[in-house]
C-alpha cells in the first residue's frame, strides 16, 4: 500500500473548499438545469489508506479508484475496513471483462460508472447474480459515453448512448441503470464557450429522459473533475470526480 512521501496535503480543508465551491455554483445556476444536488466522489487514486481515512473523518463517503489492484488493496486495508464501515467505493476505471469477479467481490462496492457496451453489462448482471453470499440489492451502474470521440477514451458514441440505456433497462435485472458519465477531453479553454463534452452528455441526458418519460433528476449525470467540476455542476452535472483539490497532487502512475 502507498504511503505518503510528499509534504503533508490538508485533506480536510481540501474538502471543505470542495463542498463550499459547489454551494456556491448551486446558488447560481440557472433554475432551468432540473437535476439533483451533485454528489461528490473523491478520487483516492495512488493515494495512501491514512489519506482515505482523513478523508472519511473529515465527512466524506463516496470514494472512486481507476485501478483494480487499488481498489482491492484500499478496500480490504484493515485500517479502512475498521475505521470507514460506511464508505462507499465508487469503480470508475476502464472495466476489463476479466477483472469483473475481482471489482463485484470488493467490500463496500457502491457503483460502476463505466459500462460501455452490452456485452459487459450482459456480464456484470450474470457475475452480479452470482456473487456470494446473495445480494439483495442490483448493482447501481453509469453508463460512460466517450463524448470526445478520442480513440484512447472507452464509452459509447453519444448516438449510442439511449439504446444501451433501454437494453440495460429492459433486459438486466440484476443491474440498477443510475445514468451516464463521461470524462472528457483534458485541458479544454473555456474562454471558447462552454466545454462541448458537457454539452454532449447533457444532450444525451435529454434524449434518455425524454425518450423514457423520466425525471431529469432520477438519471444522474457523472462529468466533472477538479480543474472543471464547477463548470459541470453549472452544465447540469450531478456527480463529480475530484482528487487533486482534496488530496494534493499525484504522482504519475509508472
Amino acid at each position: 500500500m502507498l504511503r505518503r512521501t510528499m509534504a503533508e496535503f490538508d485533506i480536510k480543508g481540501g474538502l471543505q473548499n470542495v463542498w463550499k465551491r459547489i454551494d456556491e455554483v448551486l446558488l447560481h445556476r440557472s433554475q432551468d438545469i432540473k437535476t439533483a444536488r451533485p454528489v461528490l466522489v473523491a478520487v483516492s487514486k495512488t493515494k495512501p489508506a491514512d489519506a482515505v481515512i482523513e478523508a472519511y473523518q473529515a465527512g466524506q463517503r463516496d470514494f472512486g479508484e481507476n485501478y483494480v489492484q487499488e481498489l482491492e488493496e484500499k478496500s480490504r486495508h484493515p485500517d479502512i475496513v475498521a475505521q470507514c464501515p460506511d464508505i462507499r467505493w465508487h469503480f470508475i476505471g476502464h472495466m476489463q471483462s476479466n477483472k469483473i469477479n475481482k471489482v463485484l467481490a470488493v467490500p463496500n462496492l457502491y457503483m460502476i460508472q463505466t459500462v460501455d457496451s452490452q456485452k459487459l453489462a450482459t456480464k456484470l448482471d450474470a457475475a452480479w447474480s452470482k456473487v456470494q453470499p446473495p445480494k439483495d440489492e442490483p448493482l447501481k451502474v453509469l453508463i460512460q459515453i466517450n463524448t470526445s470521440g478520442e480513440d484512447v477514451k472507452s464509452g459509447i458514441e453519444p448516438k449510442e448512448a439511449p439504446a444501451l440505456f433501454e437494453f440495460i433497462k429492459s433486459n438486466l435485472k440484476h443491474l440498477k441503470l443510475m445514468g451516464i458519465m463521461t470524462i472528457g477531453a483534458y485541458g479544454f479553454d473555456y474562454s471558447n464557450g462552454p466545454n462541448p463534452d458537457f454539452v454532449s452528455l447533457m444532450q444525451v441526458h435529454r434524449s434518455i429522459c425524454e425518450g423514457n418519460s423520466l425525471a431529469p433528476e432520477s438519471v444522474l449525470v457523472s462529468m466533472g473533475m477538479s480543474n472543471d467540476y464547477d463548470r459541470a455542476i453549472e452544465m447540469g452535472s450531478t456527480v463529480v470526480r475530484v482528487g487533486t483539490s482534496i488530496f494534493g497532487y499525484r504522482a504519475a502512475k509508472a
